[in-house]
């Protein structure tokens, strides 16, 4: 079955912009000249942009036509990021985006709430244990690149300076503010999936709809095997986002 006209379209455009035939900043023809080139309707050269649009490849501007859109950094998430650097103020999302403390900006919401059935799993916890949900998103150089939800266990941290958001963003992370409070973290797990964003992740990121998102679940487990945080899901944009990590064959 041959695909809708937008479709083709849509895969010649996208060709052209990732083959650099339209390169960062071209502006792409107008619609009666896309029109005339592939004999359709301007409403089918509409649909095709709009799927370029969502994918985050160019975008319109009033009098300025539609562009080819610039295409941000790549950023690579490797398992050393947890490790805290002294004397260095950073956390492991600074140490992700290779970015110094002044560039960091931190949206932050606190509220106690009790575990889920799928968090009382995550923290093979009873439903209902209290919790401290911690709502973020994170900025660098002032574009939201990744938001999460991190869940402490509030036995841990009720009347500390951990469950204030005021001390946010804390140097050092999870890691080092869970240390401050005497728990020594030994192990961190990360699971990872792919998706497309829901409207909230999508509209929170500035990205398109039709941008996947990487979603990943953290948890901090102590050196007595006991969960003491859980991060999920941890939200960033698919398309600039690579997970490295080494298999020491020999250890």
């Amino acid at each position: 079955m041959e695909r809708p006209g937008y479709l083709r379209i849509a895969a010649e455009l996208r060709s052209r912009i990732n083959s650099g035939e339209f390169q960062i900043g071209d502006q792409i023809p107008t619609l009666p000249e896309l029109a005339d080139e592939f004999d359709v309707s301007q409403t089918t050269i509409r649909n095709a942009l709009a799927l370029l649009r969502n994918e985050g490849l160019i975008e319109t501007r009033a009098r300025a036509g539609t562009r080819v859109r610039e295409k941000p950094p790549i950023h690579r998430l490797t398992a050393d990021r947890y490790r805290n650097k002294a004397g260095v103020p950073s956390t492991p999302y600074t140490r992700d985006q290779g970015i110094g403390w002044s560039e960091y900006r931190l949206d932050k919401k606190f509220e106690r709430v009790e575990a889920t059935p799928e968090l009382a799993a995550l923290f093979e916890c009873e439903v209902g244990e209290p919790l401290l949900a911690r709502h973020f998103v994170f900025h660098s150089d002032d574009h939201p690149t990744q938001m999460s939800t991190s869940y402490l266990r509030l036995a841990d941290v009720e009347g500390t300076p951990v469950e204030d958001p005021i001390h946010e963003p804390w140097p050092g992370g999870t890691r080092a503010q869970l240390g401050a409070l005497g728990i020594r973290v030994a192990l961190i797990r990360e699971s990872f999936t792919c998706a497309m964003p829901t409207d909230h992740e999508a509209k929170t990121l500035k990205i398109g709809s039709g941008v996947p998102v990487l979603r990943y679940t953290r948890r901090h487990i102590a050196r007595d095997g006991r969960i003491v945080e859980v991060a999920s899901p941890i939200v960033r944009r698919g398309d600039t986002t690579v997970v490295d990590f080494d298999i020491n064959l020999e250890g």
